[in-house]
């Protein structure tokens, strides 16, 4: 995994709320086991028509609209369990969502996934989303050693919520399981304690 220390990047907003893991990434696409090639299908149903077009009004199919940053309506994430919507997610480019709250299903496996979480009050989604209408070449800095947010030059900063253990995690790139081998022998040494 990419170590995630600051991200400052323009920002995609997607205002609409209680987004499913099913529209993040359709069932039918479910098929693979490997993290790779999900993200030409995120959003597959809100991004082409029945002949695979693009639609012209869907944001993510805007070529001026790009960016790390997936600022998202609440509820993000709801739904099945599907760990796939965070590869679908990351696959894409995106290395933070923003939304006033997530599914814990999904925070949990985008979080494991190497793909920030970031909370903030409704007020500050609710200015984030007018300021990207309005500016899209707008950044968004992302502070994860300080869980920051922040839109420079607009006077909008906000802390966010971060277990300590994913918020590590994330700082070295690592995830649970080089977590795990990174303190092997320190299990190998209390296993012999209790033991013997």
């Amino acid at each position: 995994m990419e170590k995630i220390n600051i991200i400052e990047s323009k920002a995609i907003p997607l205002e609409i709320e209680n987004i499913d893991t099913d529209q993040i990434i359709p069932a039918r696409f479910l098929k693979a086991t490997t993290r790779e090639g999900f993200g030409e299908n995120l959003f597959r149903d809100w991004r082409f028509d029945d002949k695979g077009i693009p639609k012209p009004g869907f944001i993510l199919n805007n070529p001026d609209r790009k960016g790390k940053i997936l600022v998202a309506g609440k509820n993000f994430g709801s739904g099945s369990s599907r760990e796939h919507a965070a590869w679908a997610l990351y696959d894409y480019g995106f290395r933070a969502i923003v939304s006033s709250f997530f599914a814990d299903i999904f925070a949990n496996n985008a979080l494991n996934n190497g793909l920030l979480i970031v909370q903030v009050p409704d007020e500050f989604l609710a200015r984030t989303f007018r300021i990207l209408n309005n500016e899209p070449e707008t950044l968004i800095h992302i502070d994860l050693g300080k869980q920051e947010i922040s839109i420079p030059g607009k006077n909008l900063n906000s802390a966010f919520p971060i277990n300590s253990f994913k918020k590590k995690c994330l700082l070295e790139g690592i995830d649970d399981i080089d977590y795990l081998l990174s303190i092997k022998q320190e299990i190998l040494d209390f296993e012999k304690r209790i033991y013997g």
